[in-house]
């Protein structure tokens, strides 16, 4: 691998690691409680890689399968993010239940995604280097 393919995974993993991190920032800023607020509740972020609640049916069909743990959705942050809460005394029922309760994403993970962006720079660097090779 070249220094240039491997500077630019490099890169792709660094962007993608300081998006996680402004996305986990403007959460918390935007999911402010009081204690009241959070008295016999939980709460959590289902986010997909994608944006894959634009679509209307992916929204539904989340909210459908959130509900089977007792979740209700309190609020879409935009086509990626969706806020979920429960009555925690729905934790009892979590053994029962075909799906994990505390999922927090849907689609790619974050990590399959990382991996496509430096597969592609790869890929891409791998690329150049034989035209230019070629070129010779």
């Amino acid at each position: 691998m070249s220094g240039a393919t491997a500077g630019g995974a490099a890169a792709a993993a660094a962007a993608a690691a300081a998006k996680r991190a402004r996305i986990r920032q403007e959460e918390e800023n935007m999911t402010a409680y009081s204690p009241s607020d959070l008295e016999g509740w939980e709460f959590k972020i289902v986010p997909a890689n994608t944006r894959k609640f634009k679509d209307r049916e992916a929204d539904r069909q989340l909210c459908e399968e959130e509900s089977k743990a007792g979740w209700e959705m309190i609020e879409k942050f935009d086509d990626s993010r969706i806020r979920f809460k429960r009555k925690i005394e729905n934790r009892s029922r979590d053994r029962h239940l075909d799906i994990d309760p505390y999922r927090s994403e849907v689609g790619f993970s974050q990590g399959a995604l990382a991996g496509v962006i430096i597969g592609i720079v790869l890929l891409v660097g791998g690329l150049a280097a034989l035209f230019a090779a070629m070129a010779k």
